[in-house]
């Protein structure tokens, strides 16, 4: 009798622990759905931000470029002050580029390892 209580008993551990593991599969996958579509949408919105954004300062350099160049009556000077400039910037980006790891990071660590499945 003890016998096929404890054959009973396995059977139903062995049903149970393939549940949990289905159940671990099915979770471990919606995480990585979830943390994939977080990083696709913030990809999109910022290509298509960024893209707005380059066309905007590509026609705002224009503009100082050309005002620069008519206060120093050379044109050549007025577009080579905004490339400086811009190289400057590209130079100081290059040299702080270790801290804009970490707001990166943590932002998207929040996203993946948060508690909150509601989002």
């Amino acid at each position: 009798m003890s016998f096929e209580a404890l054959k009973e008993s396995l059977l139903e551990t062995d049903v149970n622990i393939h549940g949990y593991v289905k159940s671990s599969e099915e979770y471990i996958k919606l995480k990585s759905f979830k943390a994939l579509m977080v990083s696709i949408v913030f990809i999109t919105k910022a290509l298509i931000i960024g893209a707005l954004s380059s066309i905007a300062l590509l026609i705002v350099s224009f503009a100082v470029a050309f005002k620069i160049a008519q206060m120093l009556e050379n044109t050549f000077y007025g577009f080579l002050i905004v490339g400086l400039f811009y190289v400057l910037v590209i130079v100081l980006t290059y040299v702080f580029r270790a801290k804009l790891n970490a707001p990166l990071i943590r932002k998207f660590s929040n996203y993946y390892f948060s508690k909150d499945d509601t989002k």
